[in-house]
């Protein structure tokens, strides 16, 4: 089992995006309350008032919309400028686009994709500059239990998670040796307003109604119920990052960890059922 730390040989420096909610709030509280530095970003960096009062010699906040470039190089410069080092990214900026493939619209689903996706990429590769001359650092990307398997309504998300674990995945087998860690953090429902401020929705399409408002329905009556507590769920991450070796992935909540086993055991079932047909097809 990888060995934890039990304290901080000294201050780590947080780079958070998406922190004026849900868990990205939680996650610069709880760091906060460490002892640790943070420079917490969000789209409008009014939001974060109450972080800077909380420890205004450690926390700086940055307007940061992460689908733009320029806008993702300068926090991550001024960030280094102020605090000399980055030792934990999260790439925690994200949101919820529901609807069926044919009900979302090109606009829709790039930026769902821009957001999620190409967001997350561009705050990592002008991240890793950093953490590279370093030779140390941990990179946490939020995924969800929608980055194992898609739901009615999700297949957007979905996709944005998919792929960005397929690239985490990648990217971590790439910079083990420089030291740098990657945590791919799969969260359950928890208790945010991730099912209501952050998510938005397709126009419908009469024929999908049957299949999806049933769906559409269960995931709007979560909002205010969902088992997951955001702080313990902050208190796992900042465990994970102390250890020697941190994990690939982190299941968050019971829902996540029941949900993400019973979908791998079924992937091996579908493997085993279609052997037959893929084993033989490789050159006598």
């Amino acid at each position: 089992m990888p060995s934890q730390q039990t304290g901080h040989a000294a201050t780590k420096v947080w780079f958070i995006t998406g922190t004026s909610t849900g868990l990205g709030r939680a996650l610069a509280q709880e760091v906060i309350a460490d002892g640790d530095r943070v420079v917490a970003t969000a789209r409008d960096p009014r939001t974060l008032d109450d972080l800077t009062a909380l420890a205004p010699d450690r926390v700086r906040t940055l307007p940061l919309d992460v689908t733009d470039p320029t806008a993702v190089r300068l926090a991550v410069d001024t960030a280094v400028k102020d605090f000399g080092r980055i030792d934990v990214l999260v790439n925690n900026a994200g949101y919820a686009l529901r609807g069926a493939l044919e009900e979302l619209s090109e606009n829709e689903l790039r930026r769902q994709f821009d957001t999620n996706v190409f967001g997350a990429l561009d705050v990592t590769r002008a991240t890793l500059p950093v953490l590279r001359a370093q030779r140390s650092g941990c990179i946490v990307q939020m995924s969800s239990v929608g980055g194992v398997l898609a739901t009615l309504g999700g297949t957007a998300y979905a996709g944005t998670k998919f792929a960005l674990e397929g690239l985490s995945e990648g990217l971590a087998a790439e910079v083990a040796h420089l030291g740098i860690h990657v945590l791919i953090v799969e969260p359950g429902p928890f208790r945010t307003d991730f099912t209501s401020r952050s998510v938005r929705y397709a126009a419908p399409l009469d024929d999908y109604r049957p299949a999806l408002d049933p769906a559409k329905q269960q995931f709007m009556a979560m909002h205010g119920t969902q088992p997951g507590d955001p702080t313990r769920a902050a208190r796992a991450i900042i465990t994970a990052t102390h250890m020697d070796k941190p994990p690939l992935r982190l299941p968050l909540g019971a829902n996540a960890v029941d949900r993400i086993r019973e979908r791998l055991q079924q992937r091996l079932q579908e493997v085993d059922a279609v052997e037959p047909l893929g084993r033989p097809t490789d050159f006598a």
